[in-house]
């Protein structure tokens, strides 16, 4: 049964993405120049990854991740590459005062703000839940909490310049796996905070776009790090996955999947046969690898 769901899932998700992504995608790479872009967690991984298209792309970059040795790296690839403009400030996304720190910098730097794009991720095993209940909290404060303190702060701004917002998300946020509870959790709210707020602006009439981003198993160092004992699935790669995100904001499109054959079929079998998902997923896993 494993074995034929591996053969099914791809290619239902493979008729699912032809469906959703054949209609005509007017994407340049020109969409992006002179825009004023922030991206939080640019020091590694498939924030990097963004900062650099962007960059080839002739945006005014921004960005923000903990470790300001490696942003100072990465803004320096960044004008190398083309950026308009480019600078950092480091810092932790649970800081009350971070939010107001990068919009003021924006307001100061540019006049304005055209697109946020909210990736950053607070540390979190892959492993059994232990009941720490501390964890929890400390990881919605920066999983959810940041992304809804930024983006709240950056609102008035991209509302004059009726800008986008991009909210990094995962698979993990739509289905519950087994040893992601606390991470799942925070995803899982991103969609439902983020969702409703899309509501609202279109209510009120407000054009500023929404785009949420569904990844699956993405090669950056840390998922590789964390789970490549324990899932045996080759990781998609950062770069394209990167590119497809800023792809999807600049179409303002509502989401992007990917890699988009394995989150669509995964995402139809679990309307069609929750548990049947649910088990294929459990015995694909090295559950013996996983630690207590």
């Amino acid at each position: 049964m494993g074995l034929l769901l591996k053969i099914f899932i791809p290619l239902l998700g493979a008729a699912l993405a032809f469906y959703f992504y054949s209609a005509p995608q007017n994407f340049n790479e020109e969409m992006l120049r002179g825009k004023r872009v922030i991206v939080t967690g640019a020091s590694s991984g498939i924030g990097e990854q963004m900062a650099y298209h962007l960059a080839r792309m002739e945006a005014h970059l921004l960005l923000t991740a903990r470790t300001e040795a490696k942003l100072q790296k990465v803004v320096e690839r960044c004008l190398e590459l083309g950026a308009a403009s480019a600078h950092y400030i480091s810092g932790s996304m649970d800081s009350p005062s971070l939010p107001e720190e990068l919009l003021r910098e924006a307001e100061n730097t540019w006049g304005g703000l055209d697109m946020l794009i909210l990736n950053h991720i607070g540390q979190s095993g892959f492993t059994y839940f232990s009941g720490d209940v501390g964890h929890v909290r400390k990881l919605m404060e920066i999983n959810f909490v940041s992304y809804v303190a930024l983006a709240t702060a950056a609102l008035p701004m991209l509302k004059e310049s009726e800008g986008s917002i991009v909210v990094v998300s995962s698979i993990a946020g739509r289905i519950g796996g087994p040893f992601t509870a606390p991470y799942s959790a925070t995803k899982f709210a991103l969609d439902g905070f983020f969702s409703s707020l899309r509501q609202e602006l279109i209510i009120d009439k407000v054009n500023v776009s929404i785009t949420l981003c569904i990844l699956g198993y993405i090669n950056t160092e840390s998922a590789v790090r964390a789970v490549s004992h324990i899932i045996p699935d080759t990781p998609a790669p950062k770069e394209e996955c990167a590119l497809e995100i800023i792809r999807g904001a600049a179409l303002r499109q509502r989401e992007v999947r990917y890699p988009p054959r394995t989150v669509s079929g995964m995402l139809l079998v679990r309307s069609l046969a929750p548990e049947l998902l649910d088990s294929i997923i459990r015995s694909s896993y090295r559950v013996e690898n996983v630690r207590r």
